[in-house]
């Protein structure tokens, strides 16, 4: 799995229309007496943080967790990782996104993938967590 660092997000703070019903999938369209607010995708992902950035991961050893080849994820470099996070890291420069376990010592970065081995981190290993993943968001005209 490769990850390209976009940067930190820039932009307006345009509304879009929230709808408070859940759609099943196949449901037409929503109606508009269901419009509850509109809201803004900045305050609600946190995008115009300074701790917030985007990166696009490629390949698919994070798909059990729901981020595919091509996704964009939501970067908080000011949350503390934690043992089960998603988090982009580097091990021995070479950044990564894959789930940190952390017990008793011992760090391991996971793949969702059963393709994929677990990496341990061995004495001699350099990690830098570079940031939690809080959110994925994905391009359905593919």
């Amino acid at each position: 799995m490769t990850v390209t660092f976009l940067g930190t997000p820039t932009g307006g703070v345009t509304k879009v229309p929230y709808y408070s019903f859940r759609v099943p999938a196949g449901f037409p369209s929503p109606a508009n007496d269901h419009l509850e607010k509109n809201i803004s995708l900045d305050e609600l992902f946190d995008l115009r943080a300074p701790h917030v950035y985007l990166v696009k991961v490629e390949g698919d050893s994070m798909q059990g967790a729901g981020i595919f080849s091509g996704d964009l994820v939501i970067v908080d470099r000011g949350r503390e990782a934690e043992h089960g996070d998603i988090v982009i890291a580097a091990v021995n420069n070479e950044p990564v996104c894959k789930r940190l376990h952390s017990r008793n010592g011992v760090v391991i970065l996971k793949s969702e993938n059963r393709a994929y081995p677990a990496r341990y981190i061995l004495e001699g290993d350099e990690l830098m967590i570079w940031g939690v993943v809080r959110f994925s968001v994905r391009d359905h005209a593919q």
